[in-house]
């Protein structure tokens, strides 16, 4: 029977039609009823049609409907909610629709591939402010906009500007005998040594990449070897002359311009060879480090371990020697006493190094600070050089031009006469008479500085053949 009414559609006595489907059957008709409480009593609870299913259409009035909460709309038939961003999944009871949300810890986001693990960003990244990606962190590096780039490159710009401004007066009086007093040739090399420092300094202001690296990593120490090679070649030439002065008239071998020039070339190449293999070791590179977990520098290599300290070692070999020879040669005559103000020169030097290093190796994790700490030690070290070297002889060019000639680089005759048999405990003057005592100690000094005047003298013919 189910067979023969298949499908067969036939009307009924009240011409109403009726239809059945491919098994047999006649169209489904429900009418959907709700247990609620009674709108009357509260106490009570009705069934109430709130619709109906006639032929696959559903007739639901939802307003009729009351759920367990009181409202109209259905609740969620889940067994867990959806995690929140930042929210891994842990199984529940090896179910795969039921689990609980942990959160991912700091540096990490929930895995894209893997919704139950969490994934940790990678060095030098961060979450998003979602907890969806990995971005990157602010590059950290000395930007010339900073406060520290500004302050150290106007503390430069003074220090080229005074520079070019020595060079200009040096070389306008360029024969005078302060100028020709002070080695020359020499003071030149030093005053270019000098720009170079304060020049570096705009170097470590831009945004590391290799080829700035390999700048700073070159220049650092060998700027600094070309300032005080010049001066350990100036202090050595005034101590073998002295020291030759008190011996004999002989004039020392290696003292004209061209042999002084020859010795701080030599010097200034150890400098050159050092830093060919170290950088052959050690290629410079830009690089970023990771101090902490925060944090993402941009910085040379060099900066990471103490490599540093191999640009810094030569130069600090010579300004021990350079300080060793100022303390020898202290009692030079007053005439000849630049060495005097370069004594004053490597002490002060001495200081804002041992300030600078434990300042460089505490501050590794603070860019800014680390590299003005750098940049103002060098050109402070510059500073110091040009103020006690060279402003002296400055203040005689421009202000005391009648000192500048040669009679005022010689010394003034005069006899001490320490107490005698005839002249217990007194001192007497050019037109005193000393003791029998005092003669021949007198003698012996006068002796000294005519040697050291006359090969002084000798010398300074030779500068001045040598220069024509």
């Amino acid at each position: 029977m189910s067979a023969i009414l298949a499908g067969k559609k036939i009307s009924g006595l009240s011409n109403d039609s009726f239809h059945f489907d491919q098994y047999g059957d006649g169209p489904a008709r429900y009418n959907i009823i709700h247990f609620r409480r009674s709108e009357i009593n509260n106490s009570t609870y009705d069934w109430v049609r709130v619709g109906e299913y006639v032929e696959g259409i559903l007739d639901l009035n939802m307003s009729a409907i009351r759920f367990a909460d009181g409202g109209s709309n259905p609740p969620p038939s889940v067994c867990s909610d959806l995690c929140d961003l930042g929210q891994a999944k842990r199984l529940v009871g090896g179910e795969t629709c039921c689990w609980s949300c942990f959160n991912c810890v700091n540096f990490e986001i929930r895995h894209p591939d893997d919704e139950s693990m969490c994934f940790e960003c990678p060095m030098g990244t961060r979450p998003n402010p979602n907890n969806t990606e990995c971005i990157d962190i602010y590059e950290l590096y000395l930007r010339p906009s900073s406060g520290w780039a500004i302050g150290a490159m106007t503390f430069a710009g003074v220090g080229i500007l005074l520079t070019v401004f020595v060079s200009g007066v040096f070389l306008n009086h360029n024969d005078t005998p302060v100028v020709r007093a002070s080695g020359r040739e020499l003071s030149y090399v030093l005053l270019s040594g000098l720009f170079s420092c304060y020049a570096l300094t705009f170097l470590f202001v831009f945004r590391p990449n290799d080829i700035i690296c390999g700048v700073q990593q070159f220049g650092t120490g060998f700027c600094f070897t070309i300032v005080y090679a010049a001066l350990l070649t100036k202090t050595n030439r005034i101590a073998r002359i002295f020291q030759a002065g008190r011996k004999s008239a002989r004039r020392p071998s290696f003292i004209s311009p061209r042999s002084q020039l020859v010795i701080c070339s030599m010097l200034i190449f150890i400098q050159v060879a050092i830093n060919v293999v170290w950088m052959l070791l050690e290629h410079p590179k830009a690089m970023h480090h990771y101090p902490t977990r925060e944090d993402n520098l941009l910085v040379c290599n060099s900066y990471i371990n103490a490599s540093y300290t191999i640009a810094f070692a030569y130069p600090l070999t010579l300004i021990v020697v350079c300080t060793v020879y100022a303390v020898l040669t202290r009692k030079i005559p007053e005439a000849f006493n630049e060495s005097k103000y370069i004594g004053f020169t490597m002490y002060t030097t001495c200081i804002i190094w041992l300030a600078f290093v434990p300042i460089y190796f505490s501050t590794a994790n603070q860019v800014a600070l680390r590299i003005t700490s750098m940049t103002v030690a060098i050109s402070l070290s510059a500073t110091v050089m040009i103020v006690c070297l060279f402003f002296p002889k400055l203040y005689i060019i421009m202000f005391h031009p009648e000192r500048n000639v040669r009679q005022s680089m010689m010394p003034a005759t005069r006899h001490s006469a320490v107490g005698g048999p005839n002249t217990p405990g007194t001192t007497s003057h050019t037109n005193a008479a000393p003791g029998p005592g005092a003669i021949q100690l007198t003698t012996i000094k006068q002796n000294h500085l005519e040697n050291f005047y006359s090969i002084n003298q000798r010398v300074d013919t030779a500068t001045q053949s040598d220069c024509k």
